[in-house]
């Protein structure tokens, strides 16, 4: 079961906290990269409006600018200066494209840190760079191409990652991991770790069941694989957990860790 943190500091002190609690874990950085591939369509925001019959994206996004620019320029009057902060925030990205089209019409200047509108703008005039990811707009590729003018954007970002491994299968145990961590990891990671550490619980438990009947390994395998999947029901979800041989072997080799059972060649004590 893995868990996900932001930084070197809270993946040790989770490691801590979990230890404190009689969990056996262990710490994980990784440094990954994060490709994503954008579909940009460049124009004059009346060309992109006039053509943009029928994609979605596109025209939510066109609504968007409109309503930017709208908040943009109403309370600003040629030859005013604003701080950036009061024009722009990070979390809307139709400001930012409104802004950057601005600066490049000549529309508005930078003086002295702060943006001076220099003449109010037609919204049509101006000349956006719209980027979609690609696999949003999948289904409509071909007429981005067929109607504007179109590129394609690769973002590479090599990032260090942290992460907190709970080396544990029973239930209560797993349980208790998941309520420390919940001071400390990314949310995202919490819900993957509670279907992943359920699934294992419940894949160890059938295991050790079926040891007790079958004592040679090759016959608990095959055992195991003739239930898959192994569903668990809740009140309004299920749960099917599948698996292969190889994964088998490998976790087989992880209850041994554990102390679960013993596997000798083809013998399997629990």
């Amino acid at each position: 079961m893995r868990l996900e943190v932001l930084s070197r500091d809270d993946m040790n002190a989770l490691s801590r906290e979990l230890s404190r609690a009689g969990i056996m874990n262990r710490t994980r950085e990784e440094v990954t990269p994060q490709i994503s591939h954008y579909v940009v369509v460049e124009g004059t925001y009346a060309e992109l409006v006039e053509n943009a019959g029928g994609i979605e994206p596109l025209q939510e996004s066109l609504d968007e600018l409109k309503f930017a620019f709208e908040e943009i320029i109403e309370n600003w009057e040629p030859g005013q200066e604003k701080a950036l902060e009061e024009l722009f925030d990070e979390s809307d990205l139709g400001r930012l494209i409104v802004l950057t089209a601005l600066i490049e019409s000549g529309a508005v200047r930078e003086e002295d840190g702060k943006l001076v509108l220099v003449k109010k703008p037609a919204l049509g005039s101006l000349r956006v760079e719209l980027r979609f990811p690609i696999g949003e707009v999948e289904e409509y590729l071909e007429e981005f191409e067929k109607r504007f003018e179109t590129g394609m954007i690769t973002e590479y970002t090599m990032e260090k990652r942290y992460f907190v491994e709970v080396m544990e299968v029973e239930r209560e145990l797993v349980e208790a991991a998941l309520e420390i961590a919940g001071e400390y990891a990314t949310e995202e990671s919490i819900v993957e770790a509670m279907f992943d550490g359920i699934a294992r619980s419940v894949l160890a438990d059938v295991i050790l069941e079926l040891a007790k009947k079958h004592r040679k390994k090759n016959d608990l395998i095959e055992a195991l694989l003739e239930r898959e999947p192994i569903v668990v029901e809740g009140e309004h979800e299920r749960l099917n957990i599948y698996f292969d041989e190889d994964a088998i072997e490998d976790f087989l080799k992880e209850l041994q860790t554990l102390g679960y059972l013993k596997v000798k060649g083809n013998r399997i004590w629990v």
